[in-house]
């Protein structure tokens, strides 16, 4: 997640906690930079740091921002870019 849709993403957590679980994940940067950007945005939901790119590869992304749904019967779907809240709400709607 950037700079610019962390807000987004951060309300989406908290609007959908009963309903869908959230996870950021970092793929490189300095473990201050990392906590700093959480702290910046205040994200309250968990956070973990994928030095090696092993979450990366297991979803097959190779970019940043980017976003997986991972759906209750495992399958996933990929998102390349940013998010804005519109459609972090539509398709938080659609996978429920």
């Amino acid at each position: 997640m950037c700079n610019r849709e962390a807000p987004s993403v951060e309300e989406a957590a908290q609007k959908f906690q009963d309903s869908a679980n959230f996870i950021g994940v970092a793929w490189t940067g300095s473990d201050d930079s990392f906590q700093g950007f959480i702290d910046k945005h205040g994200l309250t939901f968990p956070q973990i740091s994928d030095d090696p790119g092993a979450v990366f590869n297991r979803f097959d992304v190779s970019y940043q921002p980017a976003l997986v749904i991972v759906n209750t019967d495992g399958s996933t779907e990929s998102v390349a870019g940013a998010v804005d809240e519109s459609l972090l709400d539509q398709i938080i709607s659609e996978s429920s």
